[in-house]
């Protein structure tokens, strides 16, 4: 539908993957580093500080968008590489897998549906290594509930559930119902109150390791929800 439209309009096309892309990338500290085929050029080893395979793709988007608002295939040689990377090197997305806190890292992402809970659950394979990883989560009643806690049960060792301050909100015990069919009873808490809710995981995280020996390499996501993660993010003190 968007090909014959764009073609009754007369409109360039550009797609991701054909005209455009992400050619390589290798997650670091802080972020990844790219290299993008542009509309116009190829941009090496661009750093992008933002954690995942879905920014460096957004990322992508991005630099063809510039390119195509300065010229478009015909711009000759692309972009200044060097402005390519000052830009994405001052990206941030808030409430992304953002860290706001560190000893433990506190991580905050506003996934909300399967799809983006699949993305953050990627992500967190590929960006940390956290042992374990506490999720604090709270969701909108009418979202696919079941759908986002299947695609985070394989990257949380316990689950605390919790709600958030809208009248949307599912309560916290009803989620827990959900979660104790996909983690197992013993590794869901109910802790209504987002604060308290945070304040439990980040004891889950200091906790001694499985050994007994010294405090674990621990971490807390949380999750569920735009307006969770925002309401954490108030909390806490988000950088920006």
């Amino acid at each position: 539908v968007l090909m014959r439209q764009a073609a009754e309009m007369g409109a360039t096309i550009a797609r991701e993957g054909l005209e455009f892309g992400v050619l390589r990338r290798k997650a670091g500290v802080g972020g990844q580093l790219v290299t993008f085929q542009g509309l116009g050029a190829t941009y090496d080893d661009v750093f992008v500080p933002l954690h995942g395979p879905h920014q460096a793709h957004n990322a992508a988007c991005a630099i063809a968008a510039a390119e195509a608002f300065a010229g478009g295939r015909a711009l000759d040689g692309g972009l200044d590489v060097e402005v390519v990377r000052e830009a994405l090197g001052q990206v941030v997305s808030p409430a992304r897998m953002e860290v706001v806190r560190r000893s433990p890292a506190i991580v905050l992402d506003a996934a909300h549906n399967p799809h983006g809970a699949r993305a953050s659950a990627e992500t967190v394979r590929e960006a940390f290594s956290f042992a374990p990883l506490i999720g604090v989560v709270g969701v909108m009643a009418d979202k696919d509930v079941e759908g986002v806690l299947e695609a985070f049960e394989p990257v949380l060792a316990t689950i605390v559930c919790t709600q958030n301050s809208t009248h949307r909100s599912m309560p916290a015990e009803e989620l827990a119902e959900v979660a104790r069919g996909i983690f197992g009873s013993d590794r869901v808490e109910v802790v209504p109150r987002l604060d308290d809710a945070i304040e439990r995981a980040v004891g889950l995280a200091e906790a001694p390791d499985s050994e007994g020996i010294g405090v674990g390499s621990g971490g807390v996501l949380v999750t569920g929800s735009v307006i969770t993660a925002g309401e954490a993010r108030m909390l806490l003190g988000g950088s920006r």
